[in-house]
Order: structure tokens, then sequence, then C-alpha cells
């Protein structure tokens, strides 16, 4: 635990290393609630409905936009060679980079408590699906994080990791999509339900925290997590 954390200190220093972050988090939190603002006051319903559906699909690019250095940059500056002199093992370093790049966009995720709270101020929501439309942002939040950092694995350049991570973001995210499953035979539309990200979130997002929609975004995660140590220690 002692290596994991210092690796996670290590790369969640690194984003504020320079204002990039600080433009980073001021965009979203504009981007976020300008979306969501646009046609608040003309359906007039206090719910955050709409900001968990653009949420996820806002993340798919800013999420390969954070991991996209975390590997790529450290082979192409060669320090990637420094870091495994130290005394830990390759899964500490993946998941120290990984519980790094969730905390950042944990960061961005609490800036849009700004919205509920005027909600909540002017309206009455409920409770049961705005905490379940958290929880599941986090999680699909976590899912785009471990593919980006598995893509960020397989390549020494950040904008081919990035459109790498966005392809199979959104791959993942669509797949599941009712236009889709209603085209597929009957056993590929199961799967496909089964393995498309929106499928899980929409359930979780109408306050139904079900323990397989958890189980699956564990799942996701340390999939791709076991992917990238499987790559890194081919590479090594």
């Amino acid at each position: 635990m002692y290596n994991i954390w210092t690796i996670t200190k290590r790369e969640f220093r690194s984003y504020f290393g320079s204002p990039v972050a600080y433009i980073f988090l001021v965009v979203f939190l504009l981007v976020s609630n300008w979306l969501y603002f646009q046609n608040f006051f003309l359906i007039g319903e206090a719910s955050l409905r709409a900001l968990f559906f653009y949420l996820p699909i806002i993340f798919i690019i800013i999420v390969p936009a954070i991991t996209m250095r975390l590997w790529a940059e450290e082979r192409k500056l060669g320090t990637i060679e420094i870091l495994f002199t130290l005394p830990l093992n390759d899964s500490e370093a993946v998941i120290g980079k990984f519980i790094a790049s969730f905390l950042f966009l944990t960061l961005n995720i609490l800036l849009t408590l700004s919205i509920p709270i005027t909600l909540s101020a002017i309206g009455n929501p409920d409770a049961g699906p705005m905490i379940g439309g958290y929880v599941g942002v986090l999680l699909i939040g976590g899912a785009y994080i471990s593919i980006g950092l598995f893509a960020s694995s397989i390549t020494d350049n950040q904008i081919v990791a990035f459109i790498i991570g966005v392809v199979a973001c959104f791959f993942i995210y669509i797949v599941g999509d009712a236009f889709i499953v209603m085209r597929a035979p009957g056993v590929l539309a199961q799967l496909f339900q089964f393995l498309g990200l929106a499928a899980h979130f929409q359930n979780i997002e109408r306050g139904v925290i079900d323990s397989r929609d958890i189980i699956y975004y564990l799942s996701v995660i340390i999939f791709f997590i076991s992917l990238t140590v499987a790559y890194i220690q081919q590479r090594r």
C-alpha cells in the first residue's frame, strides 16, 4: 500500500504541475453547467437526469485526455526505466496511476455539486436518483479510466493514446444502446446489452443500485487494469 500511495501522490501532483489542470477543471465546470442549465428552465423539472445524461458522454472525451500521458509520457521521456528500478512491482505502479486519475476525475465531479445545491434551493428533487446518479458517474468514470490507462500503455504517443481511448470508451458505451440491441440477433442482443456501459448506468441513474451493475463496473475496471499490468510485464 505504501508503494501504491507513493505512485498515487506522484501522479496526482503531476496534474497540477502546470496551469493545464486548472484550465481543465474550469472548462469542465463551465461545460457541464451550460449543458445542464441551457434547457433547465424550459423543462421546469427538479431533476438531474439531464446532467447524468451528458456526463458519461463528456467523459468519453475528457477521461482519455486525463489518462493519455500516464504511460505514454513515461515511455517517451525514458522515465519508465527509472520507475521500474524502484522497489515496486508492475501492479502497484498501474494501480497507483489508476487511483491518481480517479481522484482527479472525482475532483471534477465534485465541482458539479453546485448543480444539485442550486436545484435543492429552488425545488424539491428526489434524493434517490441524485445519489444513484453520482454513484453511477463515479463507476462509469472508473471504467473509462481503466480503458484509457490501457490505451496509454500500448503507445508512446499521447495523441494516439487519446484517440484509442476515445474510440474504445465510445464503443463500450454505445454497444448496449437500444438502437443497436434491437437490430442484433437474439444472443448477440443479450451480449451487447450486458457489455454496454450505458445500459448498466441507466439502472443506477434511476436510483436502483443493483449489485449486478456494481459487479459489472468493477469487473471492467479489474479486467483493463489486469490487461495493462500484463502488457507492461510483457514489454519489460
